[in-house]
């Protein structure tokens, strides 16, 4: 995928730093957790539906959920603000055990506030661990959609789970129609692996999706805060990605294009100076946390925002979060430089920080929810981990560590079904299987799609490797105290419309004290 070069546009640097910051007050608000005095008052009357971009939930505990919306009665607004006026409004929420809403077991109001892109992320605590509630939302006498979400088990029980894996989903690629099988599959939860929304301008060349073009207010590359927030809008306007937010609770992190295709830290692939480029991640990662069901710890403070994190279900699964591009060494300009040995994909203080959660997890499995492929397939692929192989290595001899519990990596990144073992010593094919990584397919980005394509040769010339596949999709996947089993799931084209039915491709189980994938017949 090609895309020009972004420039300056000019815009005023303290109105940018302005949009780049948020008070505390606002993000307690949001997050249902300041007073009632701080209630709204006064707000203009909403006179049109203002949960047009649907509901979410996500950050699954045992006790508790993080609730979503965004109040947007013209989400596609240009000014950003979704036709809202820049007033406060209550918004109350309701969790009941049923769909009626006869059994409301918690409530409470949070404060819709325009710094904020009258998004609100109620924390609810408080819920019963490995039980299914329903929500909804209530605005100036507007009830918005119903959604439904499932706790976490409690910390004693190995209970199952399902869940799926999903990424890279440039609207105007094609429909959403993989999560409409996501959907019927119902999955406890949904690991979002990169790439919500993309930062490209939405052109004739690029427009493959049969639909109306959108017009020119995303014709540009996004730059400002205004941008990123229509720009969500757009994608979040897609019916089945609505559907599936609804369905069950999201786990999320983001790749590049959530701010800007391949950048590495402070560095722009594009040449933004460092100053101009971290003033836009500020607005990009902002946008993140007001479109998608995050906890409070995410919200960007100026550029910076605490994105990695680590999540357990039950006794049976520990899931690290990772953060793959805020803290990464940039593109090697060379050999040297890529085979240096402190070179780092996640930063110090994250290996660390991701080596002291492997070695002290006491759950059955690790699962690691990351961007780019990890397993090694050919020294140009800078981007990925073979950019990085010292630190790969580090984190490779970690996970082969005597005592560590046994691990699965998923990812996103490739817009291919893509499935193979990591090795302790990717130089000596015979060495040990220390991990499985399934990566994952888009949902439509780069279109159709097809069985094989000229990536297949790179992927495949490796005995380590197992699967691939080129059409749109998702990983749909189990884990139980015996196997953590992948299934790959596919629709035929997205290009034409949202009907295309799913349909299996393959399914692999990595069993528990048995190194290495397995195909399962």
């Amino acid at each position: 995928m090609s895309a020009a070069p972004p420039s300056s546009n000019g815009l005023d640097r303290r109105l940018f730093l302005q949009a780049a910051g948020v008070g505390v007050g606002a993000l307690l608000a949001g997050a249902g957790l300041a007073g009632q005095a701080e209630a709204a008052g006064g707000a203009p009357r909403l006179r049109e539906d203002p949960f047009r971009l649907g509901v979410a939930s996500g950050e699954p505990a045992s006790d508790g959920i993080v609730l979503w919306t965004r109040l947007a009665p013209r989400p596609l607004a240009d000014d950003g603000h979704g036709g809202m006026a820049r007033a406060g409004y209550d918004v109350r929420w309701q969790v009941a055990e049923d769909e009626r809403f006869r059994r409301v077991v918690r409530s409470g109001t949070a404060l819709a506030l325009p710094e904020l892109g009258h998004s609100v992320h109620p924390w609810v605590r408080g819920l019963r661990p490995g039980r299914q509630y329903f929500y909804r939302f209530q605005a100036q006498g507007h009830t918005s959609p119903v959604g439904r979400f499932r706790t976490a088990p409690g910390a004693g029980s190995r209970a199952a789970f399902s869940f799926a894996t999903a990424s890279c989903q440039a609207w105007y690629h094609g429909h959403f129609s993989a999560y409409r099988d996501l959907v019927a599959q119902d999955p406890d939860v949904v690991f979002f692996l990169g790439d919500y929304v993309y930062e490209y301008g939405i052109t004739a060349t690029n427009m493959w999706r049969d639909a109306p073009a959108p017009g020119p207010r995303h014709e540009l590359e996004t730059n400002t805060l205004a941008d990123y927030r229509v720009r969500y809008s757009l994608f979040k306007s897609d019916p089945d990605l609505q559907a599936a937010h609804a369905a069950a609770p999201w786990i999320l992190t983001p790749d590049d294009h959530e701010v800007q295709n391949d950048y590495a830290d402070e560095k722009s692939y594009y040449g933004l100076s460092e100053e101009d480029f971290l003033l836009r991640r500020a607005v990009a990662y902002r946008a993140y946390y007001e479109n998608c069901p995050l906890p409070p710890l995410a919200l960007a403070h100026g550029p910076d925002a605490r994105l990695h994190r680590r999540l357990r279900y039950g006794g049976l699964a520990t899931l690290h979060v990772l953060d793959g591009r805020q803290y990464r060494d940039p593109k090697p300009a060379n050999t040297e430089e890529q085979y240096a040995p402190g070179r780092s994909m996640l930063g110090a203080a994250q290996e660390q920080w991701l080596y002291h959660g492997l070695r002290t997890a006491d759950t059955r499995w690790n699962l690691l929810l990351q961007q780019v492929g990890m397993v090694k397939v050919t020294e140009n692929r800078v981007d990925q981990w073979d950019g990085y192989p010292a630190a790969r290595q580090r984190l490779l001899d970690v996970l082969g560590e005597r005592g560590v519990a046994p691990s699965v990596v998923f990812t996103g990144d490739c817009h291919r079904s893509i499935a193979g073992d990591l090795l302790a010593d990717f130089a000596d094919p015979d060495s040990a299987v220390v991990s499985s990584e399934f990566l994952g397919t888009s949902i439509a980005s780069d279109g159709d799609g097809a069985p094989s394509d000229n990536y297949a040769k790179d992927w495949m010339q490796h005995p380590w490797m197992s699967f691939y596949d080129g059409r749109r999709g998702y990983v749909l996947g189990h884990a139980d105290a015996g196997a953590v089993t992948a299934e790959y799931r596919a629709v035929p084209y997205v290009r034409a419309d949202n009907q295309a039915a799913g349909i299996s491709l393959d399914r692999f189980r990595v069993e528990h004290g048995r190194p290495g994938m397995q195909k399962v017949s």
